[in-house]
């Protein structure tokens, strides 16, 4: 029969974020985290996921750096990731009542996420400007997320105090 063989899929690990952003161990990979480094971090989502039944990959990367460091036993504090949604990506943060309604899904497959990411010690935070323009109250924000004045502010005090910008 012949053919070329494919070798099969590996298995992820998920060292410090359980079920999210998994990852697979290279051993020989050269540019590792650094257990010397303080790593401040700013993730900047402003798109959304592909259907409103899906995982934002912008959020769920954010799992994955988390992951990624965690393999290498590196551990930022908490409070030094920082993750800013608005613009698309703004609807994420909708507890799931709210989210299934107007996505008209069954719920937000995105709190489940942000709840692991905060018991990770990742700082969720939504632009209330945004929140405006999609016309969402505070009400309807999964708890833990903090609402911010604006992303733009945010994003340009956390880059002055020293944190890395990852867009999406």
């Amino acid at each position: 029969m012949g053919g070329t063989s494919v070798a099969a899929p590996p298995d992820l690990l998920y060292p410090v974020i359980p079920r999210f952003g998994g990852i697979v161990a290279v051993p020989g990979a050269a540019e590792r985290p650094d257990p010397n480094l303080r790593y401040r971090v700013l993730f900047n989502i402003t798109k959304a996921a592909s259907a409103p039944d899906q995982l934002n990959p912008s959020l769920e990367k954010v799992a994955r750096f988390v992951n990624l460091l965690g393999a290498d036993k590196v551990r930022p504090s908490p409070g030094d990731i920082v993750v800013i949604i608005h613009g698309p990506a703004t609807p994420l943060i909708l507890q799931n009542a709210p989210y299934a309604a107007r996505m008209k899904v069954a719920e937000n497959p995105n709190v489940m996420l942000i709840a692991a990411l905060r018991n990770a010690g990742v700082s969720v935070h939504v632009c209330s400007q945004a929140m405006i323009a999609n016309k969402i109250t505070s009400d309807q924000v999964t708890p833990g997320v903090v609402i911010d004045a604006s992303a733009l502010t945010t994003l340009a005090n956390l880059q002055l105090r020293g944190f890395a910008l990852i867009p999406d």
